[in-house]
């Protein structure tokens, strides 16, 4: 099987042209308040910040609101919409928050009790935010002690949408054992550990999506200052003016793209006589590069034909597949018998009466791979066609293959937006734009497997998603805590060139040129068959280092070695580092993770020594180096830290 995170980014591709008949719902109907729908019970303030607070009244009311002897006025606009700000609070409470509208001969006023003041953290990303505290280590356990009165918590229900909408959904709520099972695990250890170092009440607001690509986190106007989304964009524009079609006009879109898209389509190879003799042949099931289809995201048609012995017709029959990265589509004689378009999904389509025939049946399948590995990661047993429920027809071995057009040179493909979290801008829209402004602390982001196909694009899309949050909650340059991917896959045996570390650069490049940005290193913690690694503590721990270090100012070592410099002298490398605290040290008898290259630019496996802040790094085969790499794979084997027992940052030095 390929590995999970590079199926997951391969919906990165997808992007709206047309949209469903629940848009409207998700773009204007808001559910509008004396308060906005985050000032509720049990809820956190920023303290030592003029905190903002708003909501809806009659139109042209004067409205004002009072806590811990603090008042604001402020009056309504011709929508009823109002907003002020309170002038900083310290931490403490519990308090009242009381808002009272009068004017046009009417009046109105709400109250919220158990309003503590604090520091408020934004927890979000994808799978491994959203993992929830009871499928973690030590749930049961974990549980039962999350009894924490000035830990509160809120989560940002699941929302796509074209358009910025103004509230959500979800009310605050207290940590306790019978609240906290299905928050963030990640948030919760951050928040426990940050209250039990400052003995301040935190709020923290989870909103995240598994398996989402961060420019879904970005707002537009953050993204038009990139050039790789305008196209995606306008397209997204475009499906928000169209308004609804019917599930017909959603088919004949999708047919259309394929006829201007795809030659292949255009010229019919479904059909059972389609020539395929310049076609390759490969072997089923297998992805993409294990046929020749190397580092290739686009089309690929497939064609089999299978004798059956006898007339079946009116039998009961189906064709399975196993699943297939990313999207299929499956034809019989150049009858249409199924498709499916989740990665994940084992394929199992029913073949209607009268398609299947006595003697030669051609089965003809398109594959759309978006990013990623593309192709059939089954078993060979899962591939067949069954007849009458009993007899089996085998469809493993023998395939012919001929490769179309690639991604880039296709038109975006129609895509459902309620049905895709990936579009452009829909989860900034539909998740992070009705919290602000809220007034907040910080933020904690663990995402990037579902990028990780795109590692060059993302060390300019992360920094833009995280300028464009800042510019958003208006409170300056607040810190930004990022949890770089954690290991994952099989462990490489030999130095290779792996995707997953090209992402963790993009991170920790973003983290170095950004005094406000921190970095979480997951690389020891992860599991090698599991995206979802289950130690969640160590990552909350480790946000919460990052937090003291650089959103506190705290003196604190924070992060593990990060490398510095690098000097070669006498067939040697004289790596240097930074963040060493009490010292650079080898978890087990030496030294391991580090390889070293010549001038022919081929990686091999090294010997590293530490000394004082610096690691002497050698290979007997290289006698003249030009480059060093310090855990540089999707699973490395590498056992460096500093003596506070934080795992040094993967690194290298030929960075391009």
């Amino acid at each position: 099987m390929p590995p999970l995170c590079t199926r997951l980014r391969s919906v990165c591709f997808l992007t709206v042209s047309l949209i469903a008949a629940t848009l409207p719902n998700l773009v204007i109907a808001q559910d509008r308040s004396v308060l906005h729908s985050l000032f509720t019970d049990h809820m956190v303030l920023q303290r030592d910040a003029q905190t903002p607070i708003w909501g809806w009244v009659e139109p042209n009311q004067t409205v004002t609101v009072s806590i811990a002897e603090k008042t604001a006025k402020a009056t309504a606009d011709a929508e009823g919409h109002w907003s002020t700000k309170i002038e900083p609070l310290s931490a403490g409470g519990p308090h009242t928050l009381k808002v009272v509208a009068s004017g046009n001969g009417e009046s109105s006023s709400q109250s919220i009790s158990d309003v503590l003041v604090g520091d408020v953290w934004i927890c979000s990303g994808q799978s491994n935010m959203e993992w929830p505290l009871a499928a973690s280590n030590h749930a049961e356990a974990e549980i039962a002690k999350a009894n924490i009165p000035e830990l509160r918590l809120f989560t940002v229900p699941k929302r796509i949408a074209g358009q910025p909408v103004e509230t959500t959904k979800s009310t605050w709520k207290v940590c306790t054992p019978s609240n906290v099972p299905r928050f963030s695990a990640v948030g919760y250890f951050f928040g426990r550990d940050l209250h039990q170092q400052l003995n301040v009440p935190i709020g923290l607001i989870h909103t995240s999506w598994g398996g989402t690509v961060a420019e879904a986190w970005t707002s537009e106007e953050g993204l038009r200052k990139m050039h790789d989304f305008d196209a995606s964009l306008e397209s997204l524009k475009q499906s928000v003016a169209l308004g609804n079609l019917s599930d017909k006009k959603h088919r004949e879109a999708i047919q259309k793209w394929w006829q201007e898209n795809d030659p292949g389509s255009a010229a019919n190879w479904q059909n059972a006589n389609t020539e395929t003799d310049q076609w390759k042949t490969a072997q089923l099931p297998a992805e993409f590069e294990q046929y020749g289809v190397s580092r290739f995201d686009g089309v690929v048609w497939f064609q089999k034909a299978v004798e059956l012995p006898k007339s079946i017709n009116g039998e009961t029959a189906s064709i399975s597949l196993g699943s297939i990265d990313d999207q299929d589509t499956t034809w019989i004689n150049g009858q249409w018998v199924g498709e499916n378009d989740q990665w994940n999904v084992d394929r199992n389509y029913k073949i209607p009466a009268g398609i299947l025939k006595e003697g030669r049946n051609v089965i003809t399948i398109r594959v759309l791979d978006t990013g990623g590995e593309g192709g059939f990661f089954g078993q060979p047993e899962a591939m067949s066609l069954a007849i009458d429920g009993n007899e089996r027809v085998s469809l493993a071995g023998d395939w012919k293959i001929h490769q179309g057009p690639a991604v880039s040179q296709m038109k975006p493909i129609p895509q459902r937006l309620h049905q895709n979290p990936n579009v452009v801008t829909v989860l900034y829209n539909g998740m992070i734009a009705p919290l602000v402004p809220y007034a907040i602390k910080g933020a904690i982001w663990y995402q990037g497997e579902s990028n990780a196909g795109r590692a060059a694009q993302y060390r300019e899309l992360l920094p833009t998603m995280i300028g464009d949050w800042r510019n958003r909650f208006e409170v300056g340059k607040f810190p930004f805590l990022i949890v770089q991917l954690a290991n994952f896959m099989a462990v490489q045996q030999q130095p290779v060139e792996p995707g997953w570390a090209d992402l963790r650069e993009a991170q920790s490049m973003t983290a170095k040129n950004d005094d406000k940005v921190g970095l979480a290193v997951a690389i020891d913690i992860g599991e090698a068959n599991d995206i979802h690694p289950r130690n969640k503590q160590d990552v909350g721990h480790r946000l919460m280092l990052a937090a003291l270090g650089i959103g506190y100012d705290q003196k604190i070592v924070y992060s593990g070695p990060e490398f510095d410099s690098v000097e070669y002298r006498d067939g040697q490398a004289l790596v240097k580092f930074k963040h060493v605290g009490a010292g650079l040290v080898a978890k087990g008898d030496k030294l391991k993770g580090f390889a070293i290259a010549g001038d022919d630019k081929t990686f091999v496996w090294a010997d590293a020594a530490v000394s004082g802040d610096t690691v002497i790094v050698s290979s007997p085969g290289v006698t003249k180096p030009t480059a060093v790499r310090y855990n540089w794979a999707n699973n490395p084997i590498g056992n460096f830290y500093n003596a506070e027992g934080l795992p040094a940052i993967p690194f290298r030095t030929d960075v391009e």
